[in-house]
């Protein structure tokens, strides 16, 4: 999940189409930039404002994921869906000691001691790591609100179960985080009865596109985001499950 614009212009298209009577969101991800999965979120809220969101959850609806599910009237998710990962992340690399074995002195002039922190090329210093963990902190309160606000859950409760671990969907709808188990049928079967969205409907895919230059573009940013913080702004901050580096 990244900030895309052409994504976002869909969703707006689908706000704005009265043939369109409600929206299913298929979620598979485990989460991206914490404003891409927040554009995503706004979207769909502005949606439900006008006709049913339903969100269903595969194989993984992580971090940013399940803000996006947020978004959403209604979760579904499989049994062993993974979610949760409820949390906020800010990585960078510190290689300093490398570059001394290397030789290599690293020159760097700048406005302030705390610009361009945390630095792969400089050891962190106390002020440089609370900053930055305030800013983490801001965006995880932002997180742990809405998930309050949209799951009806106390500020405590929600604080609680938003510790960073995963569920599994079956957890989730234990813990009040989905509403329910069930796939795209369940979901339009949910419309139908709930929503009074006329049964048989068509259900047809939104598509649009980028090209393969574009998408690697994205991926090499939001990769160099993840690892190296000078390229980081608040967009680069992740909301995402790594499985591979618990």
């Amino acid at each position: 999940i990244i900030s895309d614009r052409d994504r976002l212009e869909a969703l707006d298209r689908i706000a704005r189409d009265s043939h369109v009577k409600a929206l299913i969101v298929s979620i598979d991800s485990p989460g991206g930039t914490v404003v891409g999965g927040e554009a995503i979120y706004r979207s769909l809220r502005a949606i439900a404002a006008r006709k049913p969101v339903v969100a269903v959850m595969d194989d993984t609806a992580a971090s940013g994921g399940y803000m996006v599910a947020l978004g959403a009237d209604r979760i579904f998710a499989h049994e062993a869906t993974i979610t949760g990962s409820i949390g906020v992340i800010m990585q960078a690399a510190e290689i300093t000691d490398l570059l001394d074995k290397l030789g290599i002195k690293p020159i760097e002039i700048k406005s302030g001691p705390l610009k361009a922190q945390p630095s792969p090329f400089e050891k962190l210093t106390p002020e440089a790591r609370r900053v930055s963990q305030n800013v983490v902190d801001d965006i995880y309160d932002m997180f742990v609100k809405m998930t309050a606000t949209r799951r009806h859950l106390t500020p405590e409760r929600a604080r609680q179960l938003a510790d960073g671990r995963i569920y599994t969907g079956r957890q989730a709808v234990a813990n009040g985080l989905v509403d329910g188990i069930g796939e795209e049928s369940d979901a339009v079967a949910w419309l139908t009865k709930e929503r009074g969205v006329r049964q048989g409907l068509p259900v047809r895919d939104v598509k649009y596109g980028h090209g393969l230059s574009s998408w690697a573009e994205r991926l090499d940013s939001l990769a160099r985001k993840t690892v190296f913080s000078e390229r980081l702004t608040l967009d680069g901050l992740v909301a995402v499950w790594h499985p591979s580096l618990n």
